[in-house]
């Protein structure tokens, strides 16, 4: 008769993996966070309310018109006719309600191989801030001033071959001077690019190109997460938040590349985005909310202060 080995296998000692046996299958009791980014776009929003009289649904910022000016000169003997101060300009925020909840159930926490609580909450918390700060970029993306890329007219017609190249930004910091918008920090606008796109600008090549020496050297204190460096007038940050999409020529990816000045994007908030901890009301208090809740609203304050340039890339994913 020959051998009967007890080994790994099936109806031996061994068994078989997920049922009767003394070999298992062996899981890691810590669960790794799913890749994230920083969040950022919240942050372009530098103009809030300063003195709001009451709460309301609809915060309204207003903006003086100053007169235009008067080269006529005056005639020694003839009082000159007053004129009157424009209207102010209105700018609305319409607060809305944002949040998100779970229901963990009791049981699970129970038969879970590990601790549960920590991740959902910090899954929360993320969710929050990835949340707030996707609805702030959907305003800030939505301004008129627009720059195509190559020689194109619309959104529609961008290719994969139509890159960023330094005139797009040039061009865009130029208007930006040109309509009297106030530099964020240090004389320079604030550029927000995705790392696809930032990839054709520094890919340029000659006197035209990425300038290496333009990047912070000492000044390491001032940079903000994902920056870059600075060239043509702007620093830059860098970040797969950048919105894009398939909605360029033949489906050809589209992204969006942020040039803004101070005060283009303004916030109001109610109520600031925060966890809740939802009452168990079931009549065993088996389930449990967990959840975040914010009253937050965002407007472009100034058209002037916002160029968004629109190309291809030629590393799209």
């Amino acid at each position: 008769m020959a051998n009967q080995y007890t080994g790994t296998g099936s109806g031996t000692l061994g068994g078989t993996a997920g049922s009767a046996g003394v070999v298992q299958v062996a899981y890691d009791l810590l669960l790794e966070k799913a890749l994230r980014s920083e969040p950022l776009l919240r942050s372009v929003a530098d103009k809030t309310p300063a003195r709001q009289s009451f709460p309301g649904q609809v915060v309204n910022l207003q903006k003086y018109v100053d007169l235009a000016p008067n080269t006529t000169p005056l005639t020694e003997t003839v009082d000159p006719d007053a004129v009157a101060i424009p209207t102010p300009t209105l700018v609305s925020i319409t607060l809305q309600e944002l949040g998100q909840a779970v229901l963990k159930t009791r049981l699970l926490n129970l038969t879970s191989m590990t601790d549960v609580d920590p991740a959902v909450a910090d899954m929360i918390a993320f969710n929050a801030v990835d949340s707030i700060d996707t609805a702030a970029g959907t305003v800030l993306r939505g301004g008129s001033n627009v720059i195509y890329g190559g020689t194109r007219t619309s959104t529609a017609t961008v290719t994969a071959t139509d890159t960023i190249t330094s005139a797009n930004l040039r061009k865009a910091v130029t208007k930006l001077k040109a309509g009297k918008s106030a530099a964020r920090k240090d004389g320079l606008y604030w550029v927000g690019i995705h790392p696809e796109v930032s990839h054709d600008l520094r890919s340029e090549t000659g006197s035209a190109g990425w300038l290496l020496p333009n990047q912070y050297g000492a000044a390491q204190d001032r940079i903000w997460k994902g920056e870059i460096g600075t060239y043509e007038g702007a620093f830059y940050v860098e970040s797969p938040r950048m919105y894009n999409a398939t909605d360029g020529a033949s489906s050809a990816r589209v992204y969006r590349t942020i040039v803004a000045g101070k005060q283009a994007l303004a916030e109001a908030v109610a109520q600031e985005p925060h966890i809740e901890i939802g009452n168990m009301t079931d009549k065993l208090n088996r389930f449990r909310p967990i959840g975040w809740y914010a009253v937050i609203g965002w407007s472009i304050f100034r058209q002037e202060a916002l160029y968004r340039i629109e190309t291809g890339s030629s590393v799209a994913s």
